[in-house]
Formats: structure tokens, C-alpha cells, sequence
């Protein structure tokens, strides 16, 4: 079987290795490949139930009376001897000494019954050996009789113990054959699964190629954002900062131009604001002064308060100078001008420039790509007919015939193995019930002597049930001598054939030292070194080894690796990467990708950095000019002013002064009203304005010149590397689309190898012969037959020792022991 399976994989390497390669390194993580596996019914290991601890024990009894290891050495002299037993029988008989001294006794056992029975019977004919129906009594005759009963009660449990042992060991082996019938059914349903899984996995493999295709077509169709975008995200680190800092920049100049138009409103409203306080202020100060002159001041209490308004009447007056902030024209004309170049637009270019790098790169690449899919399309038709070409069809159904034929056999053989086994069922349930039947006389004797014996009657007038549990125990001393020796027979057999089945077959296979053996160089053949590599490989000197096939085949590896098929067919030199990548290669190496001319910022957008820095905002007194906008637009607060005047004027009796007094107070609040709070407006716009342009103008030409010196940087960056950084992703990105398929041959490759066609059917199958079968169902249930009826068969030597000299307690005697009065003295006399 093994054979064919290696005969089938080295037709599927030889037609696949001319589509598979493997050097590849790379492992695109898009690509999972698991080949397609089946469950097997079968199991791996066989339980044996609740019989399991008796098969356990009787085991432990076979290391008491064969303690030996495993002969390797005698058997390897055995098998290199052609099977001659005669060479090394001191070697067998010293290993075999446990079994023969069993044998030995067992044969004995046979011999000598018989001749005990009959020189028993002859015996007893003749009166003697217990024959005379005398009951001689004695003073310890109740503890005799006690003790005899207690012993045969025990033996003849423990017999049936063995007895029971024998049954369930004979219905174990009568339900071992449907259990074998449906174990073989599974392995063949399982070789069958084999077989079919075989061409499922070379399709799934050969299927894999058109996913590996399309994950290329994929990234070739999405070369504009795969290269171009790798492309770009090299080019952005050093383009995309400077661009934003001229963005900023340009947001910069507008702020500043905004600032400065607003600081100069402010400034023209601030001077007519302050010219018209001052005057409006002068006018009210006059009026003011005008009736403080009238001759309403002139006596107390009125001259008085117009003393004190006089004073505060100086204060009077706008607290700005207009004179003292210049204008601001000059720096906002030169901004205007560097305005009206639209550096925005400039600067949305270069942001431009680097974001069409992937339509460039697909615009350039489609020929390319065009061709690229063409050679994949060529290796895809040569796969195509690769799998047309694999003669699988015809292995497969030649090795489907061997199974089927083999299936047709085990059943045609089945019937009789069926037959035999009824034979051996009933030979086994009559010695079984020839043992029950003995026990039973046993238990029926104790049984009628023990509830049948009464201590007052004398040895002759003893009840019919006592002597009838006498004649029990008789009839099963009877039936022991005349079946104890045909028992042992079939005992010795059944433990000869049975402890060595389990010594020599099933134990050293379990441990693998079966398989050792037969891994000896030049054991099977002289001529090879090993077996299986001169039987499968055609050279005995590969290490090929049953030991290793049968853990690899265990552990699920494929018949390649396992059977070592590469020193038939290598297919790792075979496959070569080349054949099919290198026209791939080829036309992936015409992808000439044209990105030159890329300008960050032109002259234009250069000049009006340079205007900017240079445009004197940096040498503006800001400080005057905040310094100028904390003062309050008038020397005194003109609503307190108003109201203080107010305050007095109401002091005064009524009259004109009073009344233009309160006139001036009023006009005060509304010059309050329409001038200084608007002035104050204008001080706080032309506060922020400065703030602004101070915030802007701070180290201007330092940061622009630091900004000209980073584009200069990032523009030099791209002319001299764009071509260098072009290449390298070029070739990168030829390398992943080459990779797929070399991480997909390389994934052929240990698919053929290491997990396709798994030889795990064929192991199981074996392990089902051998531990299954053979073991579990055959040797165990032998073994625990003749454990139990070997058991109960020497237990009934003195079983049948005991029954005869309890039987005197319990049958009714002929005679019995008179004792008379002269028993006093000494001598006594007996009657018949």
C-alpha cells in the first residue's frame, strides 16, 4: 500500500514541479493557503470499557510470570536465521522460562489428575481413602467441620470469580468479531477518504493560482495608488511640511495686510475723533467758564461752589495727541503689492505637484500593466494544462482497486472466521458450564449439609438433607476428577498462544520495540541496509526507517517527507523560479515612471516672501503705539465730571447759573456718548491691530529666510532623489508581485512535501490490526479467558480435597462409634 501511495505522489511532483519554484523569501500576508484536510472515523487509540481492569490485571500476572524484557537481540538472531527456532533454543527456553515452568506444571496438572481420580476411585471401591461409611468422632469435630466448610465456601467463591472472568471473556471475544467487522468498515472508509482527499488537495492547489493572480491583477489595476501613493508617502515628509509653513506664511501676509488696514482706519478715526473731543470739550470748558464770570458768582453761598467747579475745569480736554502716531501707508501700500501676487495659488501648485504623483504613475504604467497581466495569463494556461496532464485518474483508481479488492476478501473470509469463532464460543461456554456445574454441586452440597446438619443426630441417623449435601460434595469431587485435566488442556493452549501473543507481539509493538527490530540494517535482507528504503526507494541505504514512518505518518506529515521520495524525485532542485518569473520580471522592469519637474515654489512666490520679509512692518514703534492706546480718550472722566457739576449746580438757587450749569452737565454725557465712546472703540481695534502686527512682524526675516532655506532644502531633495526613490519603489513593488508567486510555489512546494496525501489512514490501519484486533480484541479476551478458568481449575484441587472430608460430616454413615460405661477407664467399642 505504501508503494502505491509513493508511486502516486512521485506522478503528482513530477508534473507539478515543471509550474513550482521555491527560493522565495517572501510571504504576503493577503496569501493564506490551508490545504483542504478530512475527518477519519476511525480512532487512534481503542478502549477497552469496563473490562478494561481485568485485561489490566491479567497483564500484571504475565510480568510476574514473564518478567523479561523484550528479546531484540534473539529475535534479530531469529529472523536472520529464516525463523530457525532450533539455533537459539537456549536463548528462547531462557526467556520463555516463566511460561514453561507454567506449561510445565500445567501438563503435570493433566497427567497426574486423571491418575489421582482413578487410583481415588479404585480406592474408594475398595473402602479405603475415606471409601468405608464409618464416621470415626472425634473431640474437635464441630471446628473441623467448620473450618472445612468456611475453606470450601471460599475456594468455591473464588472460583467463581474466575468462572465469571471466563464469561465475560468468552462474550467478549463472540462480540469482537462485529466490533472487528465495523473497525475494518471504518479503516476502509477512511482509505477511501484517503483517496479522495488526494485529487481535492491538487485541485485546491492548482486553484490557488488564480487567487494568487487576481491578488495581482489587483495590486497591478491599483498601481496608481500602491506605486504612486509609495511614491508620494516618500516625498511627503520632506514637501508637505515647507508647503505648509508658505501656507502659513500666506495666511500671514493677508493677516498683516488686514491689520494694517485696520490700524490705519483706526488711526484716521482716532485723529478725527480726538480733533472733535478737543474742540466740542473747548467749547463746553468756555460756556462753563462764561457763567462762572456772570455776576451770579459773584456773592456766597454761589461764589463759593463756582470756586470749587473752577479748578477741575482745566481738565477738561482730549488726552490724544493725533500728531504723535504716524501713519502706517508706506508698509500697507508694500503689502498690497506683494498681495496681489496670489501665493495661495502658489502654493496649492506645489501641494498639487505631489498629490498627481498616483495618476501620473497609472497614466505612464498601463502598457506596462497591459503586458505584465498578459505573461500572467501565459504562466496561468500552463498550470491549466499541468492538472490536465497529472495521470492521478489512473493511480488512484489502480490503488481503488487494491482497497476495494482487499474490502471483498475481508468479507468473503468474514463468514468463516465467524464460523470458527461460534466453534470456539461453544467450546469455551461448555468448559464454563462444566466449571459452573462443578461450583454448583460444591454450593448445593455446603448449602443442604450446612441447613441439613443436626448436632444431636448420630453419624447414622443423620437427616436426608444433610446426607444429601454429602452426596453433592461427592458428584463434584466426581466431576472434577473426571473434567479438571480436559480444562487444563485448553488452559495450557489458550495461555501458551496468549502470553506470547502478548510478550512478544502486542506489548514491544505498543513501545515501539517491534519496530526497532525490524530497523536493523541488513536484518530482513543481507544485501540491505534498510528494508523499507531498498523496498520503496530502490536504495537500501537510506535511512528509512519503520519507526520514523510510522510517527510521522502518526503526527499527520505527508507520504513525501515521510517515505523521503525527494531522493527519487528532488523537487526542490527541480522547481525553478525563474522559468516563470523571470519574463514577469522582464516586462516589470519596463516600468518607466516620469515624475520630473516637480516645483515646490516658483521665483514669483520666492520674490514675495523675500518683499514680505523686507517690508518694514518688523520696524513699526509698536510700543508708541500700544503705549498711546492705554490712555483714556480724555483727561478726566467726563461722567463723573458732568455729574459733579451737576451735583453743585443743583446746590445753587435757582436762576440762570444754576440753569447753565446743569446745560453744560448735559452736553458733557452726550460728548460721552458721541465721541469718546467711539474713540474708544477705535483705540481698543487699533490695540488688537498692533498686537497682530507685532505677533507677525516678530523675527520676520529670520522665519522667512528660514523657510526659503527649508524649500531650497526640499527642492534640491526632490531633483536629486525623485529618480533614486522611483527605482526603488518600482522595484519593490515588481518584488511583492513576483512575491506572490513565489510565496505560492514555495507554498506548493511544502504542501507536496510536508502536509499533501498524509499517510495517517495507512498507521491507523495498522494500529487497528495489531492493537485492535489482534490485541484488544483477540489476546486480551484469550488472556482473560484462560486467566479465569485456569484459576477456578487449580483451585479445584483442594476444592475436591476439602469436599471429601467435609462429605464425612454430612452423610449418613453405615456404623458409628459406640462408647459404652467402661469409657471411663480407658477403652471404648464400636458396633456395625
Amino acid at each position: 500500500m505504501a508503494l502505491v501511495f509513493s508511486v502516486l505522489l512521485l506522478a503528482l511532483c513530477e508534473n507539478i514541479a515543471s509550474g513550482a519554484q521555491s527560493t522565495s523569501t517572501s510571504t504576503p500576508g493577503a496569501l493564506n493557503y490551508e490545504l483542504p484536510t478530512s475527518e477519519y472515523e476511525t480512532p487512534d487509540t481503542f478502549n477497552a470499557g469496563i473490562v478494561g481492569p481485568l485485561y489490566q490485571m491479567v497483564h500484571i500476572f504475565l510480568d510476574v510470570v514473564q518478567p523479561n524484557d523484550f528479546p531484540e537481540e534473539m529475535v534479530r538472531k531469529i529472523i536472520q536465521r529464516n525463523f530457525d527456532f532450533s539455533v537459539d533454543s537456549k536463548e528462547i527456553a531462557y526467556y520463555e522460562i516463566g511460561i514453561l515452568i507454567c506449561a510445565i506444571l500445567g501438563l503435570l496438572f493433566i497427567i497426574l489428575m486423571p491418575l489421582v481420580g482413578c487410583f481415588f476411585c479404585m480406592c474408594r471401591c475398595c473402602n479405603k481413602c475415606g471409601g468405608e461409611m464409618h464416621h470415626r468422632q472425634k473431640q474437635n469435630e464441630p471446628y473441623r467441620r467448620k473450618c472445612l466448610a468456611v475453606s470450601l465456601l471460599v475456594i468455591c467463591l473464588l472460583m467463581s470469580l474466575g468462572i465469571m472472568y471466563s464469561f465475560v471473556a468468552n462474550h467478549q471475544v463472540r462480540t469482537q468479531i462485529k466490533r472487528t467487522q465495523k473497525l475494518a468498515e471504518s479503516n476502509f472508509r477512511d482509505l477511501q477518504v484517503f483517496l479522495s482527499e488526494t485529487p481535492k488537495q491538487i485541485d485546491y492547489i492548482l486553484a490557488q493560482y488564480n487567487t494568487t493572480k487576481n491578488k495581482a491583477f489587483s495590486d497591478l489595476d491599483g498601481i496608481d495608488s500602491l506605486l504612486g501613493g509609495r511614491i508620494k508617502d516618500q516625498l511627503k515628509p520632506k514637501a508637505i511640511p515647507v508647503l505648509d509653513e508658505v501656507s502659513a506664511m500666506t495666511k500671514a501676509i493677508k493677516q498683516t495686510r488686514d491689520a494694517l488696514q485696520s490700524m490705519n482706519s483706526s488711526l484716521e478715526s482716532i485723529s478725527d475723533g480726538s480733533t472733535q473731543l478737543s474742540a466740542r470739550l473747548t467749547f463746553v470748558r468756555n460756556n462753563i467758564e462764561t457763567s462762572l464770570n456772570s455776576s451770579d458768582c459773584a456773592s456766597d453761598p454761589a461764589r463759593r461752589i463756582c470756586d470749587s467747579i473752577r479748578p477741575g475745569l482745566s481738565n477738561l480736554g482730549s488726552n490724544h495727541n493725533s500728531s504723535q502716531l504716524p501713519s502706517v501707508d508706506g508698509e500697507l501700500n508694500t503689502v498690497k503689492d506683494i498681495s496681489k501676487t496670489d501665493l495661495e495659488s502658489l502654493v496649492k501648485k506645489g501641494y498639487s505637484a505631489i498629490d498627481e504623483i498616483p495618476g501620473k504613475v497609472g497614466d505612464q504604467t498601463v502598457a506596462v500593466i497591459e503586458d505584465v497581466k498578459k505573461a500572467l495569463d501565459s504562466i496561468s494556461s500552463k498550470v491549466v494544462n499541468v492538472s490536465k496532464s497529472i495521470p492521478i485518474e489512473e493511480v488512484l483508481f489502480e490503488v481503488s482497486g487494491y482497497i476495494n479488492n482487499s474490502k471483498s476478501y475481508f468479507h468473503q473470509e468474514l463468514p468463516k472466521v465467524e464460523e470458527y469463532d461460534s466453534y470456539w464460543w461453544l467450546g469455551s461456554l461448555i468448559a464454563c458450564f462444566l466449571l459452573t456445574l462443578i461450583v454448583t454441586f460444591f454450593f448445593l452440597g455446603l448449602l443442604c449439609g450446612v441447613c441439613g446438619y443436626d448436632k444431636r443426630a448420630t453419624p447414622t441417623t443423620r437427616g436426608y438433607v444433610s446426607n444429601t449435601g454429602g452426596i453433592f460434595l461427592m458428584v463434584g469431587v466426581g466431576f472434577s476428577f473426571l473434567f479438571c485435566w480436559i480444562l487444563m488442556i485448553l488452559v495450557v493452549l489458550t495461555f501458551v498462544i496468549g502470553a506470547n501473543v502478548e510478550k512478544l507481539l502486542c506489548e514491544p509493538y505498543a513501545n515501539k520495540k517491534l519496530l526497532q527490530v525490524l530497523d536493523t540494517p541488513y536484518l530482513i535482507k543481507e544485501e540491505w541496509q534498510f528494508f523499507l528504503s531498498g523496498l520503496i526507494l530502490q536504495n537500501s541505504n537510506i535511512n528509512l526507517t519503520f519507526e520514523q514512518v510510522y510517527r510521522d505518518c502518526k503526527g499527520g506529515r505527508g507520504v513525501y517527507a515521510t517515505f523521503h521520495l525527494d531522493n527519487v524525485f528532488n523537487i526542490s532542485e527541480n522547481f525553478n523560479i525563474e522559468k516563470y518569473t523571470k519574463k514577469m520580471m522582464n516586462e516589470l522592469k519596463n516600468l518607466n515612471v516620469n515624475i520630473d519637474g516637480i516645483e515646490l515654489l516658483d521665483k514669483t512666490g520666492r520674490k514675495s516672501l523675500h518683499d514680505f520679509a523686507h517690508s518694514g512692518i518688523d520696524a513699526i514703534n509698536y510700543s508708541m503705539y500700544l503705549k498711546e492706546t492705554e490712555k483714556s480718550p480724555t483727561k478726566v472722566d467726563l461722567l463723573a465730571f458732568a455729574s459733579s457739576l451737576e451735583a453743585k449746580a443743583n446746590q445753587l438757587p435757582d436762576g440762570k447759573l444754576k440753569q447753565a450749569l446743569n446745560t453744560d452737565a448735559q452736553e458733557i454725557r452726550i460728548i460721552h456718548q458721541q465721541q469718546v465712546l467711539p474713540l474708544q472703540q477705535s483705540l481698543n481695534t487699533l490695540k488688537e491691530s498692533v498686537r497682530t502686527l507685532k505677533h507677525t512682524s516678530e523675527k520676520l526675516p529670520e522665519k522667512v529666510n528660514k523657510i526659503i532655506e527649508s524649500l531650497d532644502s526640499a527642492q534640491n531633495f526632490l531633483t536629486n532623489n525623485i529618480s533614486s526613490i522611483i527605482i526603488e519603489e518600482t522595484t519593490k513593488f515588481g518584488g511583492t508581485i513576483v512575491g506572490y508567486f513565489e510565496h505560492y510555489l514555495n507554498w506548493v512546494l511544502y504542501a507536496i512535501t510536508e502536509k499533501m496525501t498524509s499517510c495517517k489512514p495507512l498507521v491507523t490501519a495498522m494500529d487497528s490490526a495489531v492493537n485492535g484486533v489482534l490485541c484488544g480484541y483477540g489476546a486480551d479476551p484469550l488472556n482473560l479467558f484462560w486467566f479465569g478458568i485456569g484459576k477456578a481449575t487449580v483451585l479445584l484441587l483442594p476444592a475436591l480435597i476439602i469436599a471429601v472430608k467435609l462429605a464425612k460430616y454430612y452423610r449418613r454413615m453405615d456404623s458409628e462409634d459406640v462408647y459404652d460405661d467402661s469409657s471411663v477407664s480407658g477403652t471404648w467399642h464400636f458396633t456395625l
